[in-house]
């Protein structure tokens, strides 16, 4: 007989040989047991958690030859048919390869017929997200209401993509994946059952790498067992997966804790034998900071996962709390950069060597372990080292840091007058201003500072003050203030300079002069910019019709050579007055933003091209009381629509469709269309 994968061999045959998903099999055995059955059922979750072997146990449940019933026999002749995957009553689909309209006709026809042997024709459509919308849409309705004796069993991994009308019909049950802990507990039955050798940290590789997949890990167990000859060994298997060994992360975690940067090297250099995934050995270290947090929080939340927790456990009795959350920060930091590091092991490196450096100082009710001198510089010193053993500091330095005894200070101060006590003023950004040495007033200096303060060492003479230095008893700097220059000054500063010298207007920064090309080109920027955002609203419709001078503008403002922003204000604007050469034309305020100088040069510029003479063209902001050729085309656009509308409304095959069908005319979508350009294409 050829030998039997373990996936297949140990597929479960019974609810009760079901390895978890309590949650799912608890509801499926109480219908069961009370008849309460549905017509549709809906399994998701990802590969190798049990989707298809579910199926085919309700399949069993439902068919076997003494009754409906959760248990059932598995001696009868349907129940062996079935686990053999004879069953004519089972059709299983694969969706991923039958995907077309087609084939989803061709299967319902067939569900009207009855089952062959069974008591119901079960209908197992595996990967069913993967069939297309119009297969979906032909399944709804069978799917809603099939034969009494027709059970559709729907399988997925990818529930997201299936669509709510299918969803609503089915009761749907959401799968989980297998904890590291169930897959090891599991394997160690099959192992034993099946009389392999095997070592628990091998099981632990083989729990982690099936990333909750049951099928997964039983493939994987049979590779172990076909790469150890027989036996399934935690060397072998890393071998064989390629991972990292978890010890490994301990002894860097160990000489870490230790300070000992010989040590932390040594167990680099020994990864690097291993040719590793650096960023994927960071991660280790991070997850393993992680679940000694947890288990300095709360030590029974901690987990056995990785098959580590008493060494989790070692290390939380073992570094202080700050510590941990310090290396984890520091190791995501070092992971966000490790990509930018010019080698994968040097960048690693660096950020166990940072850690080393920058390791926070020891609380005095934590536990720690004693550290070993670092051939590096310490981030953080002992303060009574410190205060046994200063370190020697420049003189300036020193005066800053000491603070001199009350006695000494009164005798050296001379006081033939007594002057008032003037505080130190508040630094003023001037350039000549140096950091200088901070002086202590000893007035202000707290009674408890004095008295920390031992006999101060002997300190060199202080230096004679210099104008760059602070002193605390000087008055405040004041600027002398600079008389006002008066008329006659400021007359005789400005009688040199020439016209040509001063300086030019504000408006004549708004825009060059440049010949018409340029200004063409202008009001197409313009013109592509005003097109960004939203349209501008209708202009609203003026007061009074246009008569006399205002009706001689609508007639000649589309003759203008204008464009662009340009075009838009002579669009707005009306003309009020006309007195030989000089015209006055009144501009909308709406639209005073694009209105400057050069807009009513150009428009100035324009009329003389037309009219051929030299016009004066004033424009002022006042809301024209006559139509403007804004307003005109705004009129003239809404009456259009508003007789395409009437057309259409009154068109005999628009009215019978409504009146039959009960159809509606959307106005939105009704737009008006000149007759000769309809007759042009």
């Amino acid at each position: 007989m050829s030998y039997q994968v373990l996936a297949r061999k140990w597929r479960p045959r019974s609810f009760r040989e079901m390895v978890g998903q309590t949650h799912v099999l608890k509801a499926l055995i109480n219908a069961l047991d009370s008849q309460r059955l549905h017509h549709a059922y809906l399994f998701t979750g990802t590969r190798g958690v049990g989707k298809t072997t579910i199926a085919r146990i309700i399949a069993k449940c439902l068919n076997c030859e003494t009754g409906i019933t959760s248990t059932p026999c598995g001696e009868c002749s349907v129940c062996r048919e079935i686990d053999e995957g004879r069953f004519v009553d089972l059709i299983e689909i694969d969706a991923a390869s039958r995907t077309k309209v087609e084939d989803t006709r061709e299967l319902l026809d067939n569900v009207q017929y009855a089952p062959s042997r069974g008591r119901f024709k079960v209908y197992l459509i595996d990967e069913v997200h993967m069939l297309s919308s119009h297969s979906f849409n032909a399944l709804l309705k069978t799917l809603e209401e099939p034969p009494p004796y027709v059970k559709f069993i729907l399988a997925t991994t990818d529930p997201q993509k299936l669509p709510a009308t299918i969803l609503s019909r089915c009761l749907q049950f959401s799968l989980k994946n297998m904890t590291p802990e169930r897959v090891v507990e599991h394997l160690s039955h099959v192992l034993s059952v099946e009389n392999v050798p095997f070592e628990d940290d091998a099981l632990w590789l083989l729990g982690r790498a099936a990333d909750g997949s049951m099928r997964d890990a039983m493939s994987l167990t049979d590779q172990a067992i076909a790469f150890g000859e027989g036996k399934v060994l935690a060397a072998d298997v890393r071998a064989m997966l390629g991972t990292l060994d978890h010890g490994q992360v301990f002894d860097l975690l160990h000489a870490l804790i230790e300070g000992d940067a010989r040590a932390l090297l040594e167990a680099v250099r020994h990864l690097a034998e291993q040719g590793p995934d650096w960023n994927g050995v960071l991660s280790e270290i991070l997850n393993v900071f992680h679940r000694v947090a947890i288990a300095q929080a709360l030590p029974e939340g901690v987990d056995n996962g990785h098959g580590d927790r008493d060494r989790v456990l070692a290390l939380a009795k073992a570094m202080p709390a700050e510590d941990v959350q310090f290396y984890y920060q520091m190791g995501l930091i070092g992971r966000r950069d490790l990509p930018l590091a010019p080698d994968p092991r040097g960048g690693f490196e660096m950020v166990l060597l940072r850690m080393l450096a920058f390791r926070p100082a020891d609380a005095t009710d934590s536990p720690s372990q004693s550290l070993k001198p670092v051939g590096i510089s310490q981030a953080t010193v002992d303060s009574a080292q410190s205060v046994a053993a200063p370190v020697p500091v420049a003189p300036a330095a020193k005066a800053a840091v000491e603070v001199p005894k009350p006695e000494p200070v009164v005798e050296t101060v001379p006081a033939p007058v007594e002057a008032p006590k003037v505080t130190a003023p508040p630094p003023v950004d001037l350039p000549w201003n140096e950091p200088s040495v901070p002086v202590v007033d000893e007035a202000i200096v707290p009674e408890a500072m004095l008295d920390t303060v031992s006999e101060p060492p002997e300190l060199p003479p202080m230096p004679l003050p210099t104008p760059d230095s602070v002193v605390p008893d000087a008055p405040e700097w004041v600027a002398p203030s600079m008389p006002e220059p008066t008329v006659d000054q400021v007359d005789a500063a400005l009688s040199g300079m020439d016209r040509d010298d001063e300086p030019p207007l504000d408006e004549d920064y708004i825009e060059p002069d440049m010949d018409s090309a340029a200004y063409s080109y202008l009001d197409e920027l313009a013109s592509e910019h005003a097109a960004e955002p939203a349209p501008e609203p209708e202009p609203m419709p003026a007061a009074m019709p246009a008569t006399g001078l205002a009706l001689e503008w609508l007639n000649m403002f589309p003759k203008l050579p204008v464009s662009g922003m340009t075009a838009s204000i002579g669009a707005n604007c009306t003309l009020m007055a006309v007195e030989g050469d000089n015209w006055l034309l009144h501009l909308d305020p709406a639209h005073s933003a694009l209105f400057n100088a050069t807009q009513q040069r150009r428009l100035n510029d324009a009329l003389n091209q037309y009219h051929q003479r030299t016009l004066k063209v004033t424009i002022e902001l006042v809301k024209p009381e006559q139509e403007t050729p804004a307003q005109a085309a705004a009129r003239f656009r809404a009456e259009r629509q508003r007789l395409a509308e009437e057309s259409i409304y009154a068109d005999p095959l628009v009215q019978k469709m409504i009146e039959q069908f009960g159809a509606a005319v959307r106005d939105d979508t009704i737009q008006p269309v000149d007759v000769e350009e309809a007759k042009a294409s």
